[in-house]
Order: structure tokens, then C-alpha cells, then sequence
């Protein structure tokens, strides 16, 4: 009789079912976190570049780029996001130009994360006054 209990398999798929079900939700909830992660990380720089883009207008100025800025990323993510937003005038490759500038924390538990780690630069040529 104890021969026959040791070549016993019942119960086993239970406990297949439960490893493999648990890997396999791991691997899922780490795509989806991937995917949100890239999904900030493209809202802001969006964000930045149409900042950018308004700042460098002939008629707005640095401040009117960083209000806009913030709100695209408020807009977009929360307010929360749109706590650090930096412009300053730039000369990249000889053209004058405005870089606005995102910090942002870097999602790794849903929308929650260690601030400062994305950063992310939106730039634009000024227009100039013909």
C-alpha cells in the first residue's frame, strides 16, 4: 500500500495550475506596467514639445510656454506630473531655440514612483519677427 501512495498524482494539476496561473499573471501586470511607463514617458514628451512650440511663437513668451506645458501634462496624466516643468532659451546648432524641460516621476507601481526619474526635453526654434 505505501508503494502505491507515492506513485499517487492526485492533486497535482491543482498545484501546476496555481505556479504556472501565478507566473503568468506576473508576466501580464509587467507588460501592462511597461506599457504605462512608455505611455507617460510619450505624454510628456509630447507634452514638452508642444511647450516648446508655444514658447518659441513670436508673440508668447518663456512663462506662457511653461503654463502650457503644465497644462497638457495636468491634462494628460495629473497633476501630479506637472510639478517640475523648467524653459530656457537655447542655441542648438547655431539656431536660437527654446528647451523646456519635464521631470516627472517614473511610474513602477501603477501611476505611483520615485520622483525626478523621467526627464524628458521638448525643443523648438524661435520664430523669428520678419
Amino acid at each position: 500500500m505505501p508503494r502505491r501512495a507515492l506513485d499517487d498524482d492526485t492533486g497535482s494539476a491543482v498545484v501546476e495550475f496555481v505556479l504556472v496561473s501565478s507566473m503568468l499573471l506576473l508576466l501580464v501586470l509587467g507588460v501592462l506596467q511597461l506599457g504605462l511607463a512608455l505611455h507617460v514617458r510619450n505624454a510628456l514628451i509630447a507634452a514638452a514639445g508642444e511647450g516648446a512650440r508655444f514658447a518659441a511663437l513670436a508673440d508668447t513668451g518663456l512663462d506662457e510656454g511653461a503654463t502650457r506645458t503644465r497644462e497638457l501634462v495636468a491634462a494628460s496624466l495629473g497633476p501630479g506630473y506637472a510639478v517640475d516643468v523648467g524653459v530656457r532659451s537655447a542655441l542648438i546648432d547655431g539656431v536660437p531655440s527654446v528647451a523646456v524641460t519635464v521631470s516627472a516621476p517614473l511610474p513602477v507601481a501603477g501611476l505611483l514612483g520615485p520622483a525626478g526619474m523621467l526627464k524628458v526635453v521638448g525643443r523648438a526654434p524661435i520664430e523669428a519677427l520678419d
